[in-house]
């Protein structure tokens, strides 16, 4: 059960260069209300729970998706949705980890 809940909720390590080079679209998972506290720039807010109403746009668009929360766990559960769909997804974490490693990337 522990290497489950490990393999679930652990965060692999992006090469955020490369996927913003595939134009990956950054989606934080957490509530409005939230999100208007502070986010990504340029990162779209899609609830969690809204998240099934949104997957027919997101396998249009055909990029990588980095996902992204408050604390890193419902972007973890978000991340694993997606995939079972069939869209290339990643588990950014949180919100300040996604933003902090974007913004040592020089292009």
């Amino acid at each position: 059960m522990l290497a489950f809940l490990k393999k679930i909720f652990s965060k692999e390590r992006l090469d955020y260069k490369e996927l913003l080079n595939k134009q990956a679209i950054i989606i934080d998972v957490r509530t409005v209300a939230e999100f208007k506290q502070g986010h990504v720039d340029h990162s779209r807010n899609i609830p969690l729970d809204e998240l099934p109403n949104h997957v027919h746009e997101l396998k249009r668009q055909n990029k990588p998706i980095i996902t992204c929360c408050r604390s890193g766990i419902r972007s973890a559960s978000a991340a694993a949705t997606l995939k079972r769909l069939g869209l290339e997804v990643y588990n950014g974490g949180s919100w300040k980890e996604v933003r902090d490693a974007l913004n040592q990337i020089s292009f």
